[in-house]
This record gives structure tokens, C-alpha cells and sequence, in this order.
């Protein structure tokens, strides 16, 4: 790893429908010295999503077996009998290709990584204007039923408590305001190469 560039790190966490994944989608395609970090999963797949691109896709067993050897920097049980991990490796491979690192995890994975990368990770907690407008946002989404949106916000109430455990706390209540103060603060605290251009962006669903 060059000296004179330091690898950063930028965590994404919020509730589910806070709006994160846009976010981060128009972030990448501004930078494209970001990478994203692919994280593992015991769910099945969805649709088109492709192991080591959308996630990658482990048994519980699987998962079990790298947790408990140390295999991830990061991860949680995020509903019951779903894990999520962020594997060690991806965080070497990405700076070892020459770019920073962005994390779209869980309020309690990001509060994990922001405590055990320190200063060189900017941690941001995106904030949904209301539980209402929240609640509203699921169901315009149209992929949960009535009886999974109210499990994801029992699952936000909870979720908002460690807002303050962030470095920032983003308000999403104008969609362009909140990219433009993203960008902004991520230009601040990881300076972009001398040389980038447009990078596609990369996505994926809790």
C-alpha cells in the first residue's frame, strides 16, 4: 500500500427504506476510486443475483464455520436465522487493487467496523425524516408484505438508537440535497486519486 495515499474506508448503515442503497448507488457512480465490499450470506438468492457479485452465497453451515474461524471483519444475525458477514479479504483485496472501500452494512455491523478500523473509516448513519415517512417508504417499494413491514420497523426503532454511535447522522429528506452533502463529506475525508474516471454502479438487497 502506497504511503502517500491512505486506503479509507466509508460505512453506510440505516434502517431498511431510509433510502441507503440510492445513496450509495449515486456515490459510486461519482467515484469510481470506490469498491464496494461484497458481503457474504446465508439467504437464497434473488432473481439474477450472482455469487461474488451480489453476495456470496454460503450455508448456514458455511457461514457458521467462517464466523467462528475469524473469517469476517464484521457480522450479525440481521433476522432471525439471516447472517450477513463482511469477510475479512475484501477489505485487503479492494485496498490492494489501489481503491478505497465502501461498506453497505447493518447499524451494528457499522458500529463493529468503525471500532476496529478507527480513524481510517468515516461511519454514516442515514436518517429517514419520520417513522411515517419510513413505514410509507415500504410499502411504495412494493416487495414486503404487511406482516415484514411491520417486523422491519420494529426492527428500525431499534435500529435508530445507534445513530449517535456514527461519526454523522444524514437526515434523508431531500434526495439530491442528502448525495450532494454525501459526496461533500466523503470528498473531505478520502481525497480522490489525481487520475478516475465514471465506474458503474453496484448495488445490493438486504
Amino acid at each position: 500500500m502506497s504511503s502517500e495515499f491512505r486506503r479509507k474506508g466509508i460505512v453506510f448503515s440505516a434502517p431498511s427504506g431510509a433510502g441507503k442503497t440510492t445513496l450509495v448507488r449515486r456515490l459510486l457512480a461519482e467515484r469510481s476510486d470506490l469498491r464496494f465490499s461484497i458481503s457474504a450470506t446465508n439467504r437464497p438468492k434473488r432473481g439474477t443475483e450472482i455469487h461474488g457479485e451480489d453476495y456470496f452465497f454460503l450455508s448456514t453451515e458455511e457461514f457458521r464455520t467462517k464466523a467462528k474461524a475469524g473469517g469476517f471483519l464484521e457480522w450479525e444475525e440481521v433476522y432471525d436465522f439471516r447472517f450477513y458477514g463482511t469477510p475479512h479479504g475484501e477489505v485487503e483485496r479492494i485496498w490492494a487493487s489501489g481503491h478505497h472501500v465502501l461498506f453497505d452494512v447493518d447499524v451494528k455491523g457499522g458500529v463493529r467496523i468503525k471500532k476496529k478500523m478507527g480513524d481510517d473509516v468515516l461511519s454514516i448513519f442515514v436518517k429517514p425524516p419520520s417513522l411515517e415517512v419510513l413505514r410509507q417508504r415500504l410499502i411504495a417499494r412494493g416487495t414486503d408484505d404487511a406482516r415484514e413491514i411491520d417486523r422491519r420497523m420494529a426492527k428500525a426503532v431499534s435500529e435508530m438508537a445507534f445513530a449517535e454511535k456514527f461519526d454523522w447522522v444524514l437526515n434523508n429528506d431531500d434526495l439530491e440535497t442528502a448525495v450532494a452533502e454525501v459526496i461533500k463529506r466523503v470528498n473531505a475525508f478520502a481525497p480522490r486519486p489525481q487520475q478516475e474516471g465514471p465506474t458503474a454502479p453496484q448495488t445490493k438487497t438486504p
